[in-house]
């Protein structure tokens, strides 16, 4: 099976004071897709997408030099970083998903394995245990709000081109038990973000009519808001007395 660079990109930040209501939900279901699709334009062509997965973008690379997988997940941030900037300077709904949309973060999982492919029509599935593995480290002890974890694998292949120091820890994996992982800040990585986006009243306009209208078929009960964030189920079962976005009735409240 060939080598492969594993990346997956995870946006979360929505608070649990976020009330469930069709129009928060949403308006936070835009949100986090203009922020996905930032976070895809960042990549360039260095990472390939394999799956959009809710609030998440994982990405694979068969081939890829050690000294530009930082520079992918710099470019990556900054990319994510002007697109919630712009959407929060120039936006003119005060709804709960719009308001909270600056306080959204971006983290990484990173790992280096062996993957197979299959091919299921004219889509590209990856699978095997490093795949798993990936997607487990999502649920970690991490200290601090926006960073790259890595696994020892890629840490190892990567270690001498780090521009920022990496702190070692160790996670318990379901499955797949105890692993040593590393973990650096996005901050001390990608330095410290300046925005250079300025309100303007046409970008207002023109960024409410295009959420209103890409919101029509959620508002409708035609789709369903928030389907599949991983990081909104965590706000919701913070609160049990919450529906699940997917639960919702179509039905106007």
């Amino acid at each position: 099976m060939p080598r492969a660079l594993l990346v997956i990109a995870d946006i979360g930040g929505y608070t649990r004071f976020m009330r469930v209501h069709r129009i928060n939900l949403a308006h936070a279901q835009y949100i986090v897709a203009c922020l996905l699709e930032a976070v895809l334009d960042g990549a360039g062509r260095r990472l390939k997408i394999a799956k959009l997965e809710g609030d998440a973008a994982f990405f694979y690379a068969t081939d890829f030099a050690p000294a530009d997988v930082t520079k992918n997940l710099v470019s990556i941030r900054r990319a994510f970083l002007r697109r919630r900037d712009e959407l929060s300077i120039n936006r003119l709904c005060t709804c709960d998903g719009c308001v909270q949309a600056e306080q959204l973060k971006l983290k990484f999982v990173a790992h280096v394995g062996e993957v197979a492919f299959q091919k299921v029509k004219r889509f590209t599935e990856l699978a095997g245990v490093d795949v798993i593995l990936v997607h487990r480290l999502l649920k970690n002890s991490v200290p601090v709000s926006e960073y790259v974890l890595m696994s020892e694998p890629l840490h190892e292949t990567i270690a001498g081109s780090l521009d920022a120091p990496a702190v070692e820890s160790r996670e318990e994996l379901e499955g797949l038990g105890d692993a040593r992982t590393w973990y650096v800040e996005l901050d001390a990585l990608a330095g410290p973000h300046a925005t250079d986006v300025r309100p303007s009243l046409v970008r207002r306009l023109t960024g409410w009519l295009r959420m209103t209208w890409r919101s029509i078929p959620y508002f409708l009960g035609l789709k369903r808001s928030c389907d599949g964030f991983r990081n909104m189920d965590l706000v919701l079962a913070q609160d049990p007395t919450k529906v699940r976005p997917s639960a919702m009735p179509p039905s106007s409240s």
